[in-house]
């Protein structure tokens, strides 16, 4: 099984870095929305391709969510004093939060009834829960990919 040796392996592109980066995304979307449909009352999908779509849809939405709320944050930085990073902080709050209601409408207007969140707020609780389980999850398979990096440098450094 010499293909399996690290020294073998090509060091990716920034490209490549990017590509798994919403690979992975949308790969813990994809797991975390089934894992909610199957074992929870308040997520329904009507089959794994709606869930393979609804996680492409999840990802991009979210990938903007963020991209707003670091240029809002990036807005009020330019500004000092403890009022502008008092607005900063609730702007961002803002849009992270009122996102989740942008998000909601999105799913419903292009999947209708083949995806529902139910529960508080018409399914807002739930794809709230259900959205920071996937961040998480996101950063945790990110965090892991980074320490591998760091173990590959220090193993090679001792060798």
């Amino acid at each position: 099984m010499s293909f399996l040796r690290a020294e073998l392996a090509e060091t990716p592109t920034n490209a490549q870095r990017l590509f798994l980066l919403y690979y992975n995304g949308i790969l813990v979307d994809l797991v975390v929305l089934n894992l909610f449909a199957e074992f929870s009352e308040n997520v329904e999908v009507k089959s794994f391709s709606i869930s393979l779509l609804a996680a492409l849809l999840l990802q991009l939405l979210l990938k903007l969510t963020i991209a707003v709320e670091h240029k809002v944050a990036a807005f009020f930085k330019k500004y000092s004093g403890g009022f502008a990073r008092v607005l900063r902080y609730f702007c961002a709050w803002l849009v992270l939060f009122g996102s989740k209601f942008v998000i909601l409408e999105a799913i419903i207007l292009v999947f209708d009834e083949d995806l529902r969140f139910h529960g508080m707020w018409h399914g807002v609780i739930t794809l709230i829960v259900v959205v920071v389980v996937m961040l998480l999850l996101e950063e945790a398979v990110v965090r892991l990919y980074r320490r591998l990096s760091f173990r590959d440098r220090t193993a090679g450094n001792t060798e």
